[in-house]
């Protein structure tokens, strides 16, 4: 295939604009990402005290060492609920990403208890749901590390009844064939105690587990009965009497290799590393500097292409025809993919290349890799001429329909149904990752602006009332800077539009391991049944 010839160049002046732009927006990205980890580990005086590890050292005692561990929307509910973006961030009270364990791919789901007892807010259960998403998905395997408070209570309504969803979801995952393993390293209560309940493997600790649907409390009230938590629900009871743990650890440690144990006997395939790949032509560093600091300035999508792809080759598909939608054929670590990307908005030429694409795509069992950077679709006389809305619904048709593997990265804009033709987050892709230069949004907060002025304008023509100026102007401003605010990629990543920001240099590692991900899980012959691993 014909290597890409990029023309951006690092030497220039604006390169390094771009470049400092980029990477003050990533130091923010990672300052906020590093005050959740720092607020989890300011308990560890207090773990080590009660002889029990982190849950961020758990998730590293359970993975294989030096191993890929691609971490899922560490920014969850970010000043949200009761998230305020400081000492009360949690990144969803969880701390979820897919890892190797014993050479076997697993979601990795561990409670972040140091923060605020790893009680769940509402943004922490859709992450936890987007979990079990991956993992079915994918057909992965899950290992839960359990210790938490259960739901948030003042945030029940918002809660409760997609809490049962999650239940549901492990059900259905034990009869598709995909084994779970539940540690509970503490307490995994009242609606948390179906966690253990429903997973295929359950390790408890001595003197730390306690699994049971009412606390002494609760008891005492209910019933009338004396009881301590021990005699209601300690790994002693459940491991020699109800039969609800397979294995009883001291610790900790211990319970993580019970866990590793588990995973090493399993008849699962192990992940076997990619063949050598020709790295590509330029430098992964010049990532960071491909997209200009003032985000209205355009830039050309093949420099990143050329960056990402093996050897930078890259076989356009259509070049001359709909030149604003790139598509076109490549290998990334070794895999073939189809790429489509955009250099503005999509007109309806290009949604017809991009259909026809994507459909080629799917016909030959090619994954898609979308790279988004679109105002939306081309609006006007002319493109309605063209068939703007016709084109674009088979351009969003395709994209719906297609069965390959769909992995997204957001680079800047994802503006309007061009979010959706792009494969955004409502069109299901495996994986969708972003920039710190990422904006999603109905439209820029300044064309909302404009297109509210323009209407109140119109009504108050209509209705014969003079227009106030200085009203107008502030509902302008409102409208503008919410919009704005709102399309930020924090915004986003709290609300799990994406799987996480990413840093732009390691976007070839992230398709690497998703693309390895999506064709290992495609290629796995589960051995399903009717109802799930039933605890007898």
């Amino acid at each position: 295939m014909p290597v890409l010839r990029s023309r951006l160049s690092p030497e220039g002046a604006g390169f390094k604009t771009n470049a400092e732009a980029m990477g003050e927006k990533l130091a923010a990205v990672r300052s906020a990402e590093e005050t959740v980890r720092a607020n989890s580990a300011a308990k560890k005086d207090k773990f080590d005290a009660r002889g029990q590890l982190l849950p961020r050292e758990r998730v590293a005692r359970l993975v294989d060492r030096d191993a890929p561990f691609l971490e899922i929307a560490p920014l969850a509910g970010l000043k949200m609920h009761d998230d305020d973006g400081g000492r009360g961030a949690s990144g969803g009270g969880s701390i979820i990403g897919i890892g190797t364990v014993c050479g076997k791919r697993v979601v990795v789901s561990a409670n972040d208890s140091a923060i605020k007892g790893g009680t769940v807010a509402p943004m922490g259960l859709k992450k936890a749901l987007r979990a079990q998403e991956i993992a079915l998905a994918n057909r992965l395997p899950m290992i839960h590390l359990v210790e938490s408070g259960g739901a948030n209570l003042l945030y029940q309504a918002e809660i409760f009844v997609d809490g049962g969803r999650s239940f549901a979801n492990q059900a259905r995952l034990s009869a598709a064939g995909l084994p779970q393993i539940a540690v509970v390293h503490g307490s995994s209560t009242a609606g948390g105690a179906y966690l253990p309940g429903l997973s295929d493997y359950v390790v408890l600790v001595r003197k730390k587990s306690k699994i049971f649907l009412a606390g002494p409390p609760l008891v005492k009230a209910a019933i009338g009965e004396d009881a301590d938590e021990e005699e209601l629900g300690g790994a002693d009871l459940h491991g020699e009497v109800t039969g609800l743990g397979e294995y009883v650890a001291e610790d900790d440690g211990q319970a993580l290799a019970y866990a590793r144990e588990i995973m090493d006997k399993l008849n699962w395939d192990e992940v076997v590393p990619g063949a050598d790949a020709p790295e590509p032509v330029y430098s992964r560093e010049e990532l960071m500097g491909v997209v200009p600091a003032d985000e209205r300035t355009p830039y050309d999508v093949k420099d990143v292409i050329a960056r990402i792809v093996d050897g930078s080759d890259f076989l356009e598909f259509k070049a001359r025809y709909g030149a604003e939608t790139v598509c076109g054929h490549a290998r990334i670590g070794g895999r073939l993919v189809g790429l489509i990307g955009n250099n503005g908005p999509i007109q309806p030429q290009g949604s017809t290349k991009a259909g026809q694409f994507i459909q080629l795509c799917d016909q030959s069992d090619t994954p898609l890799v979308f790279l988004q950077n679109t105002t939306g679709y081309m609006v006007g006389s002319r493109a309605e001429r063209d068939g703007a809305i016709k084109h674009g619904s088979k351009m969003i048709q395709a994209v719906a329909n297609a069965r390959v593997p769909k992995i997204t990265i957001v680079l800047g804009g994802s503006y309007g149904a061009g979010n959706y033709g792009m494969c955004g987050r409502g069109f299901d892709p495996r994986f969708i990752f972003a920039w710190p230069t990422a904006r999603t949004a109905v439209m820029g907060g300044a064309q909302a602006a404009k297109v509210m002025e323009i209407i109140t304008r119109a009504k108050n023509e209509r209705a014969g009332v003079e227009t106030d100026e200085d009203s107008l102007a502030q509902m302008s401003e409102m409208i503008r800077t919410s919009l704005d605010d709102q399309s930020q990629p924090l915004f986003a990543t709290a609300r799990l539009w994406d799987d996480g920001i990413i840093d732009p240099r390691d976007t070839r590692a992230v398709l690497i391991e998703t693309l390895s991900i999506c064709a290992d899980g495609d290629a796995r012959a589960l051995k399903p049944n009717t109802f799930g691993v039933a605890r007898l």
